[in-house]
């Protein structure tokens, strides 16, 4: 995944800019960036921070750096902001998406006689860096943004950086979120929304699908007006999400009481756990949803080491991001032993990780314990956010599970059945998953609760995970 933060300041932006970037910190584990413009020029640091956060790792670039424009930006994979010259002048660039597109565009920039790209370790190459060059086939940034989202086949928004100030564009679709905040003397531009509240901003707008803003210290004009097809991520409110943002005015932390609620309605009287609990930290708020509405109380039967263990994500070695997964949490034997459990975790992707913490629940004593993913079965990897880091559709538990029932050939019409919840299929394919992991009971979120829970237009969010509708 990935999240930028900007700021157009009649002032020093850097203080700012350094925080309002490290609030995106749950969003990416690998890189971390700032690129500054002022009475020097532009100046950019960027830092590796997969073993430390990025605050330790840029506290000494705020000294040093300079400027009244900034932008900075968490990675999950390649380094940024990087730093342009081109027939438009020089600027800096962030983005935040995912090009499946990739190799096609690459052939097509050798054929018409683009020579090189900077290569990254493990043979890739920078996807920001290509982003730039098609942006820099056209007369103008705008143009240049228009094309590089018309042309890639997944999600792009951006934050473009001059010496007069920062072009912010949200993905074509609207899949991933751009904010902007307004205090007397300055602007900025987010992926969060959260992230500007404590350095005294409020908010100002936030743009819609497709929509290019050019922003000053002085003002925000728009350039291209928004389009009117969204869609947005629906695991923005399920797991991505910090609690306190919100999307299309929809906060997270409410969204997931209104989910934990669903779930508790559709269970009904037929569990009866003495306590539910959720995972931390992105569980937590579903399982007080729950809580609050089916009566049963709720308490932390594990706690999260938060001291060395504070982030969310996971080295990419899975076999490292099983262990850390269970270095993390921490047993209350106490609230565990002879206890019913209801344990509620935002979802259940290759099932590793769940299934080890609940064989550490039965070993700490636990009688019972029953799943509620809070969002529904994942049968699609994303195409449009690096949501997953999994490689194929078959690492999933589901595909794995629907391909040990259907053999390899298994039609987009089989798929559809077991993406139904009241099909056959479905109900099969959840009890196979509740016996490898070896739950009491599993019930997962249905998409027609998720979406009401949610609150906004179907036809506005992205549930292609789920359904496979794009």
């Amino acid at each position: 995944m990935g999240g930028f933060f900007g700021v157009a300041s009649k002032n020093d932006c850097v203080l700012e800019l350094f925080y309002g970037v490290d609030y995106h910190s749950h969003l990416g584990t690998r890189r971390g960036g700032m690129a500054v413009y002022g009475a020097g020029g532009f100046n950019r640091a960027i830092h590796n921070i997969e073993n430390s956060p990025f605050r330790t790792k840029f506290e000494r670039d705020v000294e040093e750096l300079k400027g009244n424009l900034g932008i900075g930006c968490i990675s999950d994979y390649e380094p940024q902001p990087l730093l342009i010259q081109s027939h438009l002048g020089s600027f800096a660039i962030t983005t935040v998406g995912k090009i499946n597109n990739q190799e096609e565009i690459l052939e097509k920039a050798y054929r018409e006689g683009h020579s090189h790209f900077l290569e990254m370790s493990g043979g890739q190459i920078n996807a920001t860096e290509l982003i730039g060059s098609l942006i820099c086939r056209k007369e103008s940034l705008v143009e240049g943004i228009r094309y590089a989202q018309e042309t890639v086949d997944g999600s792009l928004s951006l934050l473009i950086m001059t010496k007069e100030g920062i072009y912010a564009a949200r993905d074509r679709y609207g899949r991933t979120p751009v904010v902007v905040g307004k205090k007397e003397d300055a602007y900025c531009v987010s992926f969060e929304n959260f992230a500007y509240i404590n350095l005294g901003y409020t908010d100002y707008k936030e743009l819609g699908p497709g929509e290019i803003v050019f922003v000053t210290p002085e003002h925000v004009e728009t350039l291209r007006e928004p389009g009117k097809e969204m869609k947005i991520c629906s695991f923005l409110w399920v797991y991505y999400g910090y609690p306190t943002s919100s999307y299309e005015g929809v906060n997270v932390e409410e969204m997931r009481y209104r989910c934990g609620s669903m779930l508790a309605k559709r269970d009904g009287d037929s569990v009866h756990p003495d306590i539910v609990a959720g995972v931390p930290d992105s569980g937590v708020a579903h399982a007080i949803g729950y809580s609050n509405e089916s009566g049963v109380p709720y308490a932390r039967p594990f706690i999260k080491y938060t001291p060395t263990w504070p982030r969310s994500f996971m080295p990419t070695n899975q076999s490292q991001r099983n262990l850390i997964a269970r270095m993390k949490l921490i047993p209350v034997q106490a609230l565990i032993e002879n206890k019913r459990l209801l344990l509620i975790d935002d979802s259940i992707v290759r099932g590793t990780q769940l299934r080890e913490t609940t064989e550490f629940l039965y070993r700490s004593g636990a009688k019972e314990v029953h799943v509620r993913p809070a969002c529904p079965p994942l049968v699609y990897g994303c195409k449009f956010l690096n949501f997953s880091r999994s490689n194929s559709d078959l690492e999933l538990i589901t595909r794995r599970v629907i391909r040990e029932a259907e053999g390899d050939n298994c039609s987009r019409e089989v798929l559809e059945e077991y993406t139904n919840p009241d099909t056959c299929r479905y109900a099969q394919m959840i009890e196979a998953i509740r016996r490898q992991q070896n739950f009491t009971s599993l019930r997962y979120h249905r998409l027609d609760d998720l979406v009401a829970s949610i609150g906004i237009e179907p036809c506005k969010l992205c549930t292609y995970c789920f359904d496979g509708k794009e």
